[in-house]
């Protein structure tokens, strides 16, 4: 399934950042990014659908593969706030509902106390407090096939996020 050399220093995390078309695009043109997925994650079921989200309080996420040699988490969840207002909670650009709540999701305990700082640095920027949920991933459903890339083959699709973000450092 994946395209990632086994070589690599491949680690995991997963971003929850309003509608996932366009977090996905945007993290797609990250370096050190090696893959994307979009999918729910950290509702009240093992299973949900799109259509279901409502009712199961999964968040739209990408799961985000990146290659650890060259990035690192502190730098992917620099470029995750460039693009996300962590002190809005249930909303995302025009979104709005939990399923677009701002959360990232991690599979290893050691990257806790990462995010945690990363935060921390965050919070002074704001005003408001900080709502983006911080928990470990409990599950992760893949999303239906025509979500995955969806900007890439629907380019002029809708997308609430600059994608130029990413060109910047």
């Amino acid at each position: 399934m994946s395209s990632v050399n086994d070589n690599q220093n491949i680690r995991d995390i997963y971003l929850a950042g309003g509608c996932f078309w366009g977090v996905q695009a945007y993290f797609d043109r990250i370096p050190g990014v090696v893959e994307t997925e979009v999918g729910y994650a950290n509702g009240k079921t093992e299973t949900t659908s799109y259509h279901e989200l409502w009712k199961t309080g999964h968040a739209e996420t990408v799961h985000v593969k990146y290659d650890a040699d060259k990035t690192t988490l502190d730098k992917i969840l620099e470029y995750y706030f460039k693009v996300v207002d962590p002190t809005i909670l249930n909303r995302q650009g025009p979104d709005t509902g939990t399923q677009y709540r701002t959360g990232i999701y991690y599979i290893d305990p050691k990257d806790k106390e990462i995010i945690e700082k990363v935060i921390s640095k965050e919070a002074q920027k704001y005003d408001k407090p900080i709502v983006t949920e911080v928990e470990k991933l409990v599950h992760f459903i893949k999303a239906e096939e025509y979500h995955q890339k969806y900007l890439k083959k629907n380019p002029g699709g809708y997308c609430h996020i600059d994608l130029s973000l990413a060109n910047e450092d």
